[in-house]
């Protein structure tokens, strides 16, 4: 069973998240012809203030 970990910025909404679980899925299923149902998706949500570029903390880069 494929496990996938997606650490992601808080502050995505659900419907972003389960789209993105539905592609990670949709590929996986594609490629490895593993059945969805087996396919595990799990989302941690980290705080821009302890997520780091480097020594710069993304909540301190400018957004482009």
């Amino acid at each position: 069973m494929p496990f996938v970990n997606i650490r992601i910025n808080d502050g995505h909404s659900q419907q972003r998240k389960d789209e993105i679980a539905r592609r990670v899925v949709e590929a996986i299923n594609e490629v490895a012809e593993i059945p969805k149902e087996a396919i595990w998706v799990v989302f941690e949500d980290v705080s821009r203030d302890d997520w780091y570029v480097g020594p710069t903390r993304v909540s301190q880069m400018k957004k482009g």
